[in-house]
């Protein structure tokens, strides 16, 4: 049995926390106006998955990492988030921080 998709949920959450409707988003990346809503609501609803272009706009669109999309649970997700907010050196440093915590097998 396979994994439930976590874009639908992720895509939702991030819309609804932007305080964008289906369609605002839709037109936002680029869709026709009378298509928008529907579209969205096929990505939201899981029937279709968007292709990486199309997430890749909505990321930019709704202020979210691409990866933010994949995480299958919340914590991974805001993680995601979080990280994704930091500039290139704060990454650098928390990856040396995370490295030095690291205890390894002997």
């Amino acid at each position: 049995m396979g994994r439930e998709n976590p874009i639908p949920i992720r895509l939702k959450e991030a819309r609804q926390k932007a305080g964008i409707t289906q369609k605002d988003l839709g037109i936002k990346i680029g869709m026709e106006p009378s298509s928008a809503s529907g579209r969205m609501n096929h990505y939201e609803k899981g029937r279709h998955t968007p292709d990486i272009g199309t997430l890749q706009r909505m990321a930019d669109e709704l202020g979210v990492p691409l990866n933010y999309f994949f995480c299958e649970d919340e914590v991974s997700a805001e993680l995601a988030c979080l990280i994704g907010a930091l500039t290139k050196e704060q990454k650098d440093e928390l990856i040396k921080q995370l490295k030095s915590q690291k205890k390894l097998p002997e």
